[in-house]
């Protein structure tokens, strides 16, 4: 599903879609969370049934103190059925559990103008700094619950394989 929704292959060649291979290194890391592994499928239970969308959240955690946080990502749709709202309600759904496990705080690498709607803005202006300041206000976060918390923000292992 990943490999659809990034795939920017020319016709007749292979490539490596990152955030595809990305997804199942996570999946196979110690900070996979499977609870905020989300799949919209379409299609009933019963029938034939298609994956249309996937987000997956990973443990991260604030330095220097080791705070728990959450890396999101990758966020992907079909081609086919990307601006359908697919996207919207996978990061709602995310969000949702995350607030209901207590998770503190998630980031994430993506276009302000998109993650805006779902109240994340520039990680800088919580406090948490990103791992490459080349990403400048594409790095986001967003309180979740209990107090403010702030560090130096780090992915899941597999991130950094990038």
């Amino acid at each position: 599903m990943h490999r659809a929704a990034f795939s920017r292959r020319a016709a007749g060649r292979e490539e490596d879609v990152v955030e595809s291979r990305l997804t199942d290194e996570l999946r196979r890391d110690v900070g996979f969370l499977p609870h905020l592994s989300l799949v919209a499928v379409r299609g009933l239970p019963g029938e034939d049934q298609v994956v249309v969308g996937h987000v997956i959240a990973t443990r991260g955690w604030l330095e220097p103190l080791g705070v728990p946080a959450l890396g999101i990502g990758p966020l992907g749709v079909r081609p086919e059925d990307q601006g359908t709202g697919i996207g919207t309600v996978l990061v709602h759904a995310l969000l949702a559990v995350a607030e209901a496990a207590e998770e503190r705080v998630a980031a994430l690498l993506g276009a302000p103008a998109y993650y805006r709607r779902f109240d994340f803005r520039p990680a800088a202006d919580l406090g948490i700094t990103a791992p490459d300041t080349a990403w400048g206000p594409h790095f986001q976060a967003r309180h979740l619950t209990g107090p403010a918390v702030a560090g130096a923000f780090r992915y899941a292992a597999p991130f950094e394989n990038l």
